[in-house]
């Protein structure tokens, strides 16, 4: 098969999505420009719509087409609790169990010091001034339960207790539903050591 240029480009973008292969990005690509033109346009104008229009929240730094998103000026929230999460996704994930009302502070990224991120690279200054608004009391660490998660919590956790504020991090154990003999042995022992 000789490509086009056009095409190329196209396969490469979508090879840049995560968990898209090149084989995936080819067979997407086929399918939009052979079967699909129609929704090849949509997608496209979707994109550039989102690229011009989307931005950080002035305030939790998650994104939003205003200065401040709907979370940060929904007055029925709790403006004492304040989540920490690594990126919107983590913040939408926690929206759907519908069981907090707090705030959220959206890092979009995590420490990694083998990729060079750095606390500046994740916006630790800009979290520290959130923190000290006079409102917040509690701070609750959701990073993701990996290495870098872990770093990134315990450094967000040694600069909120300067500060006097009660730090919390996310619980850890057995999925509920689960049987003992298929989770994995890391999981049983923060379990067992989270027990309460």
């Amino acid at each position: 098969m000789a490509d086009t240029h056009a095409l190329a480009t196209l396969v490469q973008a979508l090879k840049g999505l995560p968990g898209v292969g090149i084989k995936s990005a080819q067979r997407m690509a086929f399918q939009l420009l052979q079967n699909d033109r129609a929704t090849a346009r949509q997608l496209a104008a979707a994109l550039q719509n989102a690229v011009d229009n989307v931005r950080h929240c002035a305030c939790c730094h998650t994104f939003t087409e205003a200065e401040l998103c709907d979370t940060c000026l929904d007055d029925a929230r709790d403006r004492t609790q304040l989540c920490v999460v690594e990126t919107p996704a983590d913040q939408s994930a926690i929206e759907r169990t519908d069981t907090y009302r707090g705030l959220y502070f959206v890092l979009m990224g995590k420490l990694s010091p083998l990729d060079g991120i750095g606390p500046h690279d994740i916006g630790l200054s800009k979290l520290k001034q959130r923190v000290g608004d006079g409102w917040v009391r509690e701070v609750i660490l959701a990073t993701n339960f990996t290495a870098e998660g872990e770093a990134t919590a315990h450094v967000i956790s040694e600069m909120i207790r300067q500060q006097g504020l009660q730090v919390t991090r996310l619980a850890r154990g057995v999925p509920a539903g689960s049987e003992l003999e298929y989770v994995d042995l890391g999981t049983i022992a923060h379990a067992l050591v989270d027990r309460r």
